[in-house]
């Protein structure tokens, strides 16, 4: 693909989409990928064994993307993760993950690029990973998707993220983020059974902790939820991964420092208890919520190199140490 302006010759992009069953909303945001002024060297799309005719529509309306069609839907979690390892085949040196209803901004890769580069630094390079501001349809900023602030950034980061009119961040969505493959090579692949809530939460504090990463306002990709709304919003029977995968997560994953987990349960919980104040079936989040804590405690996720084994994927041996 053309990079167009303002590209610089050794970065090699590689876009990640993973979709289930959007067709309509897929075909927008490649539409969209395809008008950035600084296109992505590459686009990979992993469909999740979508039954609305996506792979057909992605071969006839896009015949220089590469698809990957998977026999069974392995979440957001596993298809990030298939399609990862999809795009490191080759030396792309950058990976931009975006979710199937998320339209970007013309110049949406064109400004996490140049934030990317100016906020390197002597010290320590070109951050991690470089976030877009998500909006909803209506143009405001969509509270599902906002990034943590990073706390305690040092007044150096601070510095550099302001003078190119970004800010330091702990983790970041799927929904749109620019990571070095390189860390991804070192750090590893999201954990495939997490299968969807808190696998992109898991996956950048793993690349970020000792590391930095910065949200780019001017990078701006419209998220088309059905609805506006928060984390705290009542999510029935799917509560269950977030409280498996968030248990997961604290007694499991070498993102968080010790320090971090103490903050984050106590956010976590406080949020829960939001969720519960404001449903409208808490008979069934209680369900929900008594077997995540017990798989939460009693099980870990299997291997993710097992798991996209299991629907033909094969891991190389420098697609990262991180088996889940």
């Amino acid at each position: 693909m053309n990079r167009g302006p303002g590209a610089r010759a050794d970065a090699s992009v590689t876009a990640v989409v993973v979709t289930y069953n959007r067709r309509e909303l897929l075909d927008e945001a490649l539409t969209a990928l395809a008008a950035q002024t600084r296109a992505p060297d590459r686009i990979v799309v992993v469909d999740n064994a979508s039954e609305d005719g996506t792979a057909t529509m992605v071969a006839e309306r896009f015949p220089d993307v590469d698809l990957l069609s998977l026999p069974r839907n392995l979440g957001g979690a596993g298809g990030f993760g298939a399609g990862i390892v999809r795009a490191l085949d080759r030396d792309t040196t950058l990976l931009w993950l975006l979710d199937d209803d998320t339209v970007p901004e013309p110049d949406a890769l064109k400004a996490l690029l140049a934030a990317r580069e100016t906020t390197a630094t002597g010290h320590d390079g070109p951050p991690t990973l470089v976030a877009s501001r998500v909006v909803w349809t209506d143009g405001r900023d969509h509270p599902m998707n906002t990034p943590r602030s990073k706390p305690r950034a040092t007044a150096a980061e601070q510095r550099t993220a302001r003078a190119a009119g970004c800010v330091p961040i702990r983790s970041a969505s799927f929904v749109s983020v620019l990571v070095d493959a390189a860390a991804v090579r070192e750090r590893g692949l999201p954990v495939a059974d997490y299968f969807l809530w808190n696998d992109d939460f898991e996956f950048t504090t793993r690349l970020l902790r000792g590391r930095r990463g910065v949200l780019c306002p001017e990078s701006v990709v419209v998220h088309k939820t059905r609805e506006f709304g928060g984390t705290d919003a009542d999510p029935g029977d799917r509560f269950f991964y977030e409280v498996r995968n968030k248990i997961w997560l604290f007694t499991r994953s070498p993102g968080l420092a010790p320090p971090e987990r103490v903050l984050y349960t106590g956010s976590t919980l406080r949020r829960w208890s939001r969720t519960f104040a404001s449903s409208s079936d808490r008979t069934v989040l209680r369900r929900a919520l008594l077997r995540g804590v017990r798989e939460g405690l009693f099980t870990r996720p299997k291997p993710t190199a097992a798991l996209l084994r299991d629907v033909g994927v094969e891991m190389r041996a420098d697609d990262g140490r991180h088996r889940g």
